[in-house]
């Protein structure tokens, strides 16, 4: 009996269906036939197939030997497993509940105006602008805001210049298939590409190439992980920030989450909105996710921990150690041991124990259950 071909049919019963899909869309850039579509609306964010090859449920393509949509999807069967192998050589010990790493520190931007327009000491911003800068990636998938920025509408976004990456630096919460900007940097010419996303997107590069998904994986050069709890609906603006507490999305400049969601807005106020009001508006994709920490990124960064202009930064890979190290020789990050602050890798301990356990008992295969079990930190 010839081996399965998982297509279409297979993903969207497993993943798409089941809870397990994170709206990544990584199979949607990986479809070479351009059947597969992305449904953000109304808090769906998923993708859906069109009628035309097979039905919405099944796919022509995918019957004749197309694997593509499984191969990109980094919640398809033994995913981890087969991820930390490709990457590390080896699948995670149990104290590795964040993951393998190479190295972990606190980092930022050094120079001053990278540093003020990013989030937490704007990190993220400065290893773009110096991969760019020294030809080691052509463009950078990352989120903007729609508009003129006031609806906070995160929209993927393509950077290809230092005032692009600038533009679209801060972190918006409301989710963004990153990876949707895929074709239009293709279409401008760039081939090698860094991915900045939450942890389901920043798997994308190590899964596709894993599973030997093609082109796409071969020009997703670079992966930024940006630690994840959760993000939300965008209806959260209109229904919890202005309802409950006249905060129009407007009149917003600047949102973080320090255990709360803080708020600044344009009269040069600022607010706290308890963190536990928004549960309502979290994602679908987000309540099975097992992923806080990035674990298959390049370069891991979050702005957990005592210091809010510092990130905790964890290398995870070869590549990122090398982009790590060539900005730092050139003066564009500085970094400060990780010891500095203890509290911020118990934070992460906790949180990536936390979201690992979400991942459903149920589901036919996934995260090693071993590291959920782990003694506490």
């Amino acid at each position: 009996m010839p081996p399965e071909k998982p297509h279409w049919a297979h993903l969207l019963q497993e993943v798409v269906r089941s809870g397990l899909c994170t709206g990544c869309a990584g199979c949607i850039i990986a479809c070479p036939h351009d059947v597969l579509k992305y449904d953000d609306t109304n808090g769906v964010y998923k993708p859906w197939k069109v009628e035309a090859d097979g039905g919405p449920e099944d796919c022509t393509h995918g019957a004749k030997g197309c694997t593509m949509c499984t191969r990109a999807c980094p919640r398809f069967r033994a995913w981890e497993s087969e991820v930390d192998t490709f990457l590390f050589g080896r699948e995670r010990t149990v104290d590795e509940v964040a993951g393998i790493a190479l190295d972990t520190v606190l980092a930022r931007a050094a120079e001053p105006a990278v540093n003020q327009a990013g989030q937490d000491g704007g990190l993220v911003s400065a290893l773009l602008i110096w991969a760019l800068e020294h030809d080691m990636i052509d463009a950078a998938l990352v989120s903007g805001v729609e508009g003129d920025g006031t609806s906070w509408r995160a929209v993927p976004a393509v950077a290809r210049t230092r005032e692009e990456v600038l533009a679209a630096a801060g972190s918006r919460y409301t989710y963004s298939a990153n990876t949707l900007a895929y074709p239009q940097a293709i279409e401008a010419g760039a081939d090698k590409l860094a991915l900045v996303g939450m942890s389901c997107q920043a798997s994308l590069p190590a899964v596709m190439s894993a599973r030997k998904a093609g082109k796409v994986a071969r020009r997703l050069a670079l992966s930024i992980g940006l630690l994840c709890s959760k993000t939300f609906d965008d209806a959260i603006f209109p229904e919890l920030f202005e309802a409950r507490y006249g905060l129009a999305r407007a009149d917003i400049t600047k949102i973080n989450i320090k255990g709360v969601f803080q708020i600044w807005t344009r009269d040069g106020g600022y607010h706290e909105v308890p963190l536990k009001e928004g549960h309502a508006w979290t994602r679908e994709g987000c309540k099975s996710c097992p992923d806080f920490a990035a674990e298959h990124a390049d370069i891991a960064t979050g702005g957990i921990g005592a210091f809010s202009d510092w990130t905790l930064t964890i290398v995870r890979t070869e590549q990122g150690r090398q982009l790590m190290d060539g900005a730092l020789a050139d003066g564009v990050i500085e970094t400060r041991p990780v010891d500095d602050d203890p509290e911020a890798v118990a934070l992460l301990r906790r949180l990536a124990r936390v979201s690992r356990r979400r991942w459903p008992e149920d589901a036919a295969e996934g995260p090693g259950r071993i590291p959920v079990a782990a003694k506490p930190a």
